[in-house]
């Protein structure tokens, strides 16, 4: 099992941030694209190769966002129509994500077993979250499923204050 940690800067324009391990070491290094359509988060190893990207695909209806992990489509994360309360779905092959993922407390799961558990960091300046793999064949997409997550909630609460 690795534990990861991510923690996000405030006040970050890029979107630019690291995930950790246990000993504090870079693992993985995050660039969100500023001022850019479409709107893509790229992952990267710490050789410096990219492993993951998030894209928010632009001109729909409804936000979705798309996770690619080693050039393949692995999630998709769709706002749907709803009248009250933002409601996301996520699509992926043999995935689900249980908990409450708009408060960064859920579990992922891979046909039925348990494969990564992530918890907000709280007390922390910015958002910290705690990432346990518990399949480290799927480590890269759990954490591009956990920054493309991220990518949806700050989607929404931008949404939210426009409207206001």
């Amino acid at each position: 099992m690795n534990q990861l940690y991510i923690k996000q800067k405030v006040f970050s324009l890029s979107g630019k941030f690291t995930v950790k391990n246990a000993q504090g070491e870079d693992v993985y290094f995050v660039e969100g694209s500023f001022l850019q359509i479409p709107k893509t988060f790229t992952i990267f190893n710490s050789s410096r190769a990219e492993v993951a990207i998030i894209t928010k695909k632009v001109f729909s209806f409804l936000p979705t966002f798309f996770v690619e992990v080693d050039g393949r489509e692995m999630v998709r994360i769709k706002k749907e129509f709803s009248f009250l309360k933002a409601r996301y779905s996520i699509v992926a092959e043999g995935i689900e994500v249980r908990g409450n993922w708009f408060d960064m407390n859920f579990s992922i799961f891979k046909h039925g077993e348990v494969v990564g558990k992530v918890n907000k960091e709280w007390f922390t300046w910015g958002d910290s979250y705690k990432v346990e793999v518990l399949d480290e064949q799927l480590e890269k997409l759990i954490i591009a499923l956990v920054v493309a997550i991220d990518c949806v909630k700050a989607d929404n609460a931008a949404a939210a204050s426009a409207a206001t």
